[in-house]
């Protein structure tokens, strides 16, 4: 197995029925845009009904029908923020976490030193979470996973990966390996993605490579190195 390959996003997740929630980060071949992008995964009707919208440049989880909600509390937050010259995106409410212990001082890992795993026995859905600090014309990223350290979900273990931008490479974390019950946590260190230059091929063959049932909804951000100025693309299955 060759641990530098790096494979189009589609090659990591099609044929794949769940892979949960996931986060790429990385820069475009032509190493002048940043490239960070979301998508959410359901099985159940409650975390099904959902769709992304964006408020004042944050990107939030919101209900379809708000009828329809179950228990909101694991399914709505703050997706994507920007603090700065700092861009934050996870899958749950530990982006306010983020948010806040910066503006506080601390450190991305730090911050996440007061959150774990979601408490949705038997799953212990790990709680997933990347950063881009942006600075002289570039950036670099981290990112992160906090899981569980046995089935029993009586421990966190915390995973915190730092990565230089290199043009190109791109790396994507994700909540599960697969469907399953209970569903099987990732493992592993985030896998190298190709980031291309066009941000519609990416959101296209990211969006054409989930799960045709379960795929909910997905948000990909392509932000100008040279300039600053960003453009996205938000797909909602639920509109």
């Amino acid at each position: 197995m060759d641990i530098y390959e790096i494979r189009p996003i589609e090659d990591r997740i099609r044929g794949n029925s769940y892979v949960g929630r996931g986060i790429v980060i990385g820069k475009t071949t032509d190493g002048k845009r940043a490239c960070t992008a979301y998508f959410i995964m359901g099985r159940s009707a409650n975390s099904r009904n959902r769709i992304f919208a964006e408020k004042d440049g944050v990107i939030y989880t919101e209900p379809f029908d708000a009828s329809k909600v179950e228990d909101p509390s694991l399914i709505i937050y703050a997706a994507v923020r920007t603090l700065g010259n700092r861009l934050i995106v996870t899958n749950g409410d530990q982006t306010d976490t983020i948010y806040d212990g910066l503006q506080a001082g601390k450190s991305f890992s730090g911050a996440l030193e007061t959150r774990e795993f979601e408490p949705d026995a038997p799953n212990f859905t790990p709680r997933i979470s990347g950063m881009l600090t942006f600075a002289d014309g570039d950036f670099t990223y981290e990112m992160s996973i906090l899981k569980s350290a046995d089935t029993a979900g009586t421990a966190c273990n915390r995973y915190t990966f730092s990565y230089p931008s290199l043009p190109g490479l791109g790396h994507f974390i994700h909540t599960y390996v697969c469907d399953g019950n209970p569903i099987p946590t990732f493992q592993g260190e985030p896998e190298r993605v190709a980031i291309p230059d066009d941000i519609d091929a990416f959101t296209c063959a990211l969006w054409d490579g989930l799960d045709a049932d379960n795929k909910i909804s997905l948000y990909v951000r392509y932000t100008d190195l040279a300039t600053g100025e960003s453009e996205s693309r938000l797909i909602n299955k639920n509109q």
